[in-house]
């Protein structure tokens, strides 16, 4: 096995170090869920264990809700916003004793070098629809987390990106992180008109279809993403999201990676799906899109581009033309629609004949 980068051994020290002495001052675990997903053949389990300074009731402590938790919360209207920055003051708890209850069934696992928890269990015995699972970390309360198990049967899905395809930030791309997460209000936000209709339309026309929304931000951001998508009438589903922090290969993850990765996932825990992956043209999406339709044309019915403005475009990587004009042209296997909003883009789906319950 090759020797990890000097990236991730000084990631390990540094969390030790601020484990032990965080510890030492009487800090505490607790445990964050996110949204997991699965099939009657598997579920994956996805989580966070940190710690902290004062043992609240999870129910109080609106970074402590998973994303169906807060979504609820926030459609009711009693959720108190707050700005982004709170969700990244937090301390990873690494090798933390986790154990996975779902109904008599109990699997051990432990969080990893940041904290997180990423399960994946056999056979869980779930019929699809939502269900809840248990985690309980070593010293903290346990948690309930949602999971999405989809019929093993199903042919259809969507996969969307989040910035700039649902949400956009009119900001320049290199302060848009710092920004939206340590400074703005999470109200503030502007959505993409007509991609919700749109999502909840495809959605509709498919029944037991599922949509994921594949983003190279933080898992920090996961609960106010949610809130932020469940206040705009978005089709609730698991996050893949990403760590910031350094890898076994190098000081940064590669964003692109995350999400071809992601999908090649995907493909083979629901290799009978046929998908519908919409982003934007801001960035790499296309690129990343169409190299996946060219690896596998089996599993994706039509990519969906939401075109920026010129201004957005500028925003984005500073130049008002998208910059797949000046980089070699990627070979469609698969039709490429391509639309300012959902409302067009949907239309653009329905021209090609995919979106409208006939898909293969």
């Amino acid at each position: 096995m090759a020797r990890p980068h000097a990236a991730a051994l000084l990631e390990d020290a540094f969390h030790r170090r601020s484990n032990a002495l965080l510890r030492g001052r009487g800090w505490r675990t607790r445990t964050i869920s996110h949204t997991g997903y699965g099939s009657q053949d598997f579920v994956r389990v996805l989580g966070r264990v940190l710690l902290s300074r004062r043992a609240e009731p999870l129910s109080m402590r609106e970074s402590d809700l998973s994303e169906a938790e807060a979504s609820i919360r926030a459609l009711r209207g009693n959720v108190d916003e707050q700005r982004g920055w709170r969700a990244f003051v937090t301390a990873g708890a690494m090798g933390v004793p986790v154990s996975i209850t779902i109904g008599d069934r109990t699997t051990g696992a432990l969080s990893d070098r940041s904290g997180y928890i990423d399960v994946v269990i056999s056979d869980p015995g779930l019929e699809p629809g939502w269900h809840t699972v248990t985690i309980t970390a070593e010293g903290a309360e346990p948690v309930q987390a949602w999971v999405r198990i989809i019929d093993r049967e199903t042919r259809f899905g969507l996969v969307s990106d989040i910035d700039d395809t649902v949400i956009s930030t009119s900001l320049p791309r290199p302060f848009i992180a710092a920004w939206n997460t340590f400074v703005r209000h999470e109200a503030a936000r502007h959505v993409v008109p007509g991609m919700a209709p749109m999502f909840r339309t495809l959605l509709a026309e498919h029944p037991g279809a599922p949509i994921f929304y594949l983003s190279t931000g933080a898992w920090n951001t996961a609960p106010t993403l949610t809130r932020f998508l469940k206040r705009h009438g978005f089709p609730p589903g698991p996050m893949l999201m990403t760590d910031w922090g350094p890898t076994n290969t190098g000081w940064f993850r590669s964003g692109q990676d995350h999400k071809t990765e992601a999908l090649h996932r995907l493909a083979r825990e629901f290799p009978r799906i046929r998908w519908v992956l919409v982003g934007d043209d801001g960035q790499h999406d296309p690129k990343i899109y169409g190299d996946f339709a060219r690896d596998r044309p089996d599993v994706v019915e039509t990519i969906g581009i939401r075109e920026l403005s010129p201004a957005e475009q500028v925003l984005s990587h500073g130049i008002p033309v998208s910059n797949e004009e000046f980089a070699p042209r990627v070979q469609r296997h698969v039709p490429v629609c391509r639309a300012p909003d959902g409302y067009a883009l949907l239309r653009q789906l329905r021209a090609v004949g995919r979106g409208d319950g006939s898909a293969r």
